[in-house]
């Protein structure tokens, strides 16, 4: 029988530097059950199974009723019409599904989903996509602030431009920029990867804890503890392939992208001298 390798190419990549030592795992799923985990009020749909529907005078309440209904009858691809830019529709989205928004969303749309592949051809407001843990989600044009907030897994990607703080507090998945991003983008970021194609604002990265920022354009400053890193040969073939999959391409080349990660300076916050925290903030 082989035997496990004590690297591994993630190592290369840095994704297992943080000390996970005294911490304790809580099991949600019984290695036993069936290969697909579902939540107990997940419906069983069907794929091919489509509809659309206009929601020009509905509440975003009745929007998200509809939605439900239409999964509980089995309906695993539906296009919303006219979204009129509502706030929070499409939300606590828990299964798979194929959703389509024809148009724009307002404040906090598609948040708090888990497995849904959603496209909004328009635009979104701020808190698109927040708690997001897997799935994925494209936004065709721009986007509000606080993109992608407190993102826990999955893809969320924007192929126009964002505004500031995007993927604060950022915990895991993936965020790609198609254009430029606002200042304090990846604050106390602690996981996961962020591509931005264009340029950031201001005190990118600020207090990150951990995870990796790609920037293809000009980066007008870096926050607290955000350190520029050397680009490898992994960091390129996965951003060539992530950015594939959605039809997207660095300006001039992933290979010319800025990298920026933690410095970990912060890390041993509390424990440092006062003098010491001065120098590091």
């Amino acid at each position: 029988m082989a035997q496990l390798r004590d690297e591994h190419r993630s190592h290369d990549m840095g994704l297992h530097t943080e000390q996970l030592a005294g911490r304790t795992q809580q099991r949600f799923f019984d290695v036993t059950e069936e290969e697909n985990f579902l939540y107990p009020e997940a419906f069983d749909v069907d794929f091919n199974r489509r509809e659309t529907f206009d929601a020009a005078d509905m509440s975003a309440t009745e929007v998200n009723l509809k939605i439900r209904d239409l999964m509980s009858q089995g309906c695993g691809s539906i296009a919303v019409r006219n979204p009129m830019a509502r706030h929070s529709m499409g939300v606590g989205i828990l299964q798979r599904l194929n959703l389509t928004f024809e148009g724009s969303l307002g404040y906090f749309g598609v948040g708090l989903i888990d497995g849904p592949n959603v496209r909004v051809t328009g635009r979104v407001g701020w808190s698109c996509a927040e708690n997001m843990m897997a799935g994925t989600v494209v936004v065709e044009k721009n986007a509000g602030s606080t993109f992608g907030a407190a993102i826990r897994g999955g893809d969320l990607v924007c192929k126009g431009d964002v505004g500031s703080r995007t993927g604060i507090d950022q915990k895991g998945g993936t965020i790609v920029v198609g254009g430029r991003t606002g200042a304090f983008s990846g604050f106390m970021m602690q996981r996961g990867r962020m591509v931005v194609l264009g340029g950031a604002g201001k005190n990118l990265g600020d207090s990150m804890y951990d995870g990796t920022i790609y920037v293809g354009g000009a980066i007008e400053s870096l926050g607290v503890d955000a350190v520029p890193a050397e680009m490898t040969e992994l960091d390129c073939a996965w951003l060539e392939r992530k950015l594939g999959q959605y039809g997207l391409e660095a300006p001039d080349g992933v290979g010319n992208m800025t990298k920026i990660v933690a410095g970990k300076q912060l890390w041993n916050y509390d424990n440092l001298e006062p003098s010491e925290k001065k120098i590091v903030l």
